[in-house]
């Protein structure tokens, strides 16, 4: 449990990272689309998570480098969740 709440903070720390510095630019695009979308700036800000926890996923576990244009093709289908 421990564990899956410091992942959670870390992801969500390159959630912010990425809004502050605004690179990639889509990551706060899809902040705001997500927001007038209804979702709370919290919940946007953990389907943005999801993207990159999966982007994350395919670096360790298939050996690939990031990828920007997949990432920002799957945060442009948020609210639908990358692995669905």
């Amino acid at each position: 449990m421990e564990t899956n709440l410091r992942l959670k903070v870390a992801i969500l720390q390159v959630v912010d990272n990425q809004l502050r510095t605004n690179d990639p630019p889509e990551t706060k695009q899809t902040l705001g689309r997500l927001i007038s979308e209804g979702y709370s700036k919290k919940e946007a800000k953990e389907l943005i998570g999801c993207v990159v926890s999966s982007e994350i996923f395919d670096i360790m576990k298939k050996q690939e480098e990031f990828n920007l244009e997949r990432f920002v093709n799957l945060l442009k289908r948020l609210p639908k969740l990358p692995w669905h």
